[in-house]
């Protein structure tokens, strides 16, 4: 009897299992797009980047080391 007990909780325990990955992959996909959304507003707009520049520094920072590594020299 304690395995169909163990079975029934193992059972119980698939949507909440599902329900975790799914939030996780939510997460991560938020922050796959919101880092993208960021990188290319960055890109595109010098004022955004001054901006950036007096708010968050070191979010500036990872930006150019990111250029710096990818070899997009000249772009901005």
């Amino acid at each position: 009897m304690p395995a169909c007990k163990h079975l029934r909780m193992a059972h119980t325990m698939e949507p909440v299992a599902k329900k975790i990955f799914e939030g996780v992959l939510v997460v991560e996909l938020l922050g796959i797009f919101g880092a993208y959304f960021l990188f290319y507003k960055m890109n595109t707009s010098q004022d955004f980047r001054q901006t950036m520049s007096k708010k968050f520094p070191f979010i500036l920072e990872v930006y150019y080391k990111s250029i710096e590594q990818s070899g997009m020299y000249g772009v901005l």
